[in-house]
């Protein structure tokens, strides 16, 4: 691949393209790993040292074509765009212990997903403020992508802490979106885990289109992120849910991404595309069923890029999410989300000290390539029996949500 080019896939053919290398910027600052509960529980900020550590490694950012750059924390008034005030004055005081039993379970404080530690406020405000900074520097111009791996924390409700989510970064960045820039918004969210705070939130706005693909809620926390769940008000016919059965792996995934995204975003029209990345759909997360590997992850940011560039002049933010792997999977997916959003190809071969150092801290022998080889899992013995299921959702999603939006019915 000569330098200074990139490749991208057609969505209407699915030919291969290419084109000139663009901007992309990744937020990072070290501030963003103090959003840490405590050394046991999933969410370990440490994947995202690892993962930036691996990006530097292969060389693909700090350069001028793809920068980091430092984010800033949200204000309060921002984040009181998409959460109950009171909810935002009780994630301050659970910190210093003055908070009853009773309102934090109220406000799902607390618990074993969402512990209360020192200074979480703080570090949900700079959370947030990444992916604001990610999405000004897309709405500015100064880049075509951007790349927020700290963010994607899509449980969190209107005044509700859940699923390791305290502010819900996704909703804070989609109304600014609206608020500073008019902008239409799709969301396009591939965790394993529904998100259905950020569903919630903005299920009855006509102006943001929710696409979830997800392992079913029949299998999986939350339990929501079914068909039906369409939205509400002037919102009903702008969220749309593609429940996975489990085991699906890459095939069927692919095969229901292809079969709605690219349609979807061309009937809706999107300003800018705002994108969750959770990598938690590969078959070596501890938490999840969906056994996909990185081809799936890869073809999704691939596909999306090209979907941005058809519609919404390649305007496209993106965000980490869930992945609970933190050495074997989560850098490398998220070093090809970063490569498939700077529009790079990269090498399989990982770096040799790279990996020792990795094998030395996860005490356990992790993959040696970037990207999962074909056939290095055995197929799922539900293969079928999944297939089948995703293309009946698929069916019914076209049948029951695609038509409640005017004129749209005609195009499927």
């Amino acid at each position: 691949m000569e330098r200074g080019s990139h490749v991208g896939l057609d969505v209407a053919t699915g030919a291969v393209t290419h084109a000139p290398l663009h901007h992309t910027s990744l937020v990072w600052s070290d501030a963003l790993a103090s959003y840490r509960f405590h050394a046991e529980h999933p969410l370990n900020p440490r994947r995202l040292e690892l993962t930036l550590g691996l990006i530097g490694r292969l060389g693909l950012a700090g350069d001028g074509a793809r920068p980091i750059v430092a984010p800033r924390a949200a204000t309060e008034d921002e984040v009181l765009a998409v959460h109950a005030p009171e909810y935002i004055a009780a994630v301050q005081r659970a910190a210093t212990g003055q908070l009853s039993a009773e309102l934090l379970a109220r406000y799902g404080l607390g618990t074993e997903d969402v512990p209360v530690v020192a200074g979480m406020h703080e570090a949900s405000l700079h959370i947030a403020g990444a992916t604001l900074t990610a999405a000004d520097e897309v709405m500015s111009g100064r880049a075509r992508r951007a790349f927020n791996p700290s963010g994607g924390l899509h449980h969190a409700r209107r005044a509700e802490a859940a699923g390791f989510c305290v502010y819900n970064d996704l909703a804070v960045a989609t109304r600014w979106l609206q608020r500073q820039h008019g902008a239409r918004v799709m969301i396009l969210d591939i965790d394993a885990h529904h998100g259905d705070g950020t569903q919630w939130i903005l299920y009855d706005d006509p102006e943001v289109l929710k696409v979830s693909f997800h392992e079913s809620g029949a299998f999986l926390f939350p339990g929501t992120g079914f068909v039906d769940e369409m939205g509400s008000g002037a919102g009903h016919g702008y969220t749309v849910n593609v429940p996975l059965d489990a085991h699906t792996e890459d095939d069927s995934f692919i095969g229901a991404f292809d079969a709605l995204v690219p349609e979807l975003a061309q009937a809706f029209r999107p300003d800018v595309i705002l994108m969750q990345c959770g990598c938690d759909s590969h078959v070596l997360d501890p938490l999840t069923h969906l056994r996909c590997t990185t081809r799936m992850i890869e073809h999704a940011v691939a596909s999306a890029c090209a979907v941005a560039d058809q519609v919404c002049d390649g305007r496209l933010v993106a965000t980490g999410g869930g992945g609970y792997a933190i050495h074997a999977v989560v850098p490398r997916a998220w070093t090809l989300v970063w490569a498939g959003l700077c529009g790079v190809q990269v090498a399989d071969a990982l770096p040799e000290d790279w990996l020792r150092a990795l094998r030395l801290e996860s005490g356990s022998e992790v993959p040696v390539l970037l990207r999962d080889p074909e056939g290095a899992f055995p197929p799922s013995p539900r293969r079928a029996v999944a297939t089948h299921a995703n293309a009946r959702t698929v069916e019914a999603v076209r049948r029951q949500v695609l038509p409640v939006l005017t004129g749209w019915g005609l195009a499927f």
